[in-house]
């Protein structure tokens, strides 16, 4: 029976790069990775859906824990995500130092990608609400349901894509051009749990030990994440 873990894509590249390769090398278990934005992980749990460890932004634990879906004991905090603009690899990269900077971006580009999704997306929907440039944007934007942004800038249908740093670092052939300014920056912070009813408890509980290693922070860093790890 497989070890499986649900996860949010934020930490793809640090566990598909390093941690994951690394668990295996040492134990012998490929884990069974689904990796979904956290709402339709929470969709697909409220469904039924159970796996042996998972990987979700904190409140969304935190839900987990009071339902009793998730071991509280079992909860440990791993990174935190910063969302970030991406541009092809062989464009210019737009100046990001400040607000108004990042508007002149969003305003000047063709097309900008984001989720509806996944929680950068839904809160780069409220920040562009909040700055009055929603219409203008939204009048061009590439939105997707849920998936890598930075994809639709591959694809040719957008010359920017918003989303969490570590998941634009997922797609090759972009660059990051820099994190949003620290005025309108959100962090997400990411824990990982073992399931109450998991099928595989001991391995579960093997696979959480080596996702908060000593050697986990740098794949985290690695990853385009900030490590949590040593403010445990």
């Amino acid at each position: 029976m497989p070890l499986k873990l649900m996860s949010t894509l934020a930490v793809e590249v640090a566990l598909k790069r390093r941690l994951l390769p690394a668990f295996t090398q040492t134990t012998g278990i490929t884990p069974d990775v689904t990796w979904n934005p956290t709402t339709v992980i929470m969709q697909r749990i409220a469904a039924g859906t159970r796996a042996d460890a998972i990987i979700l932004i904190d409140k969304s634990m935190a839900e987990l824990v009071e339902r009793g879906i998730v071991v509280a004991s079992s909860v440990a905090p791993i990174a935190t995500a910063k969302i970030g603009v991406a541009v092809a690899g062989d464009a210019p990269a737009p100046k990001l130092e400040t607000v108004e900077d990042l508007k002149a971006a969003l305003l000047g580009a063709r097309s900008v990608a984001y989720s509806r999704g996944g929680a950068s997306g839904i809160y780069f929907a409220k920040l562009i609400e909040k700055l009055g440039i929603a219409e203008a944007v939204n009048a061009r934007a590439t939105i997707i349901p849920e998936g890598f942004t930075a994809g639709q800038i591959v694809a040719g249908k957008a010359d920017l894509a918003i989303q969490q740093i570590s998941e634009l670092m997922s797609v090759d052939g972009i660059q990051i051009a820099g994190p949003l300014p620290e005025a309108v920056q959100a962090g997400t912070d990411f824990s990982v749990a073992a399931f109450a009813d998991a099928e595989n408890p001991d391995d579960a509980t093997r696979l959480i030990a080596h996702f908060t290693s000593a050697a986990a922070g740098a794949a985290y860093e690695a990853g385009g994440l900030t490590s949590r790890l040593a403010r445990i």
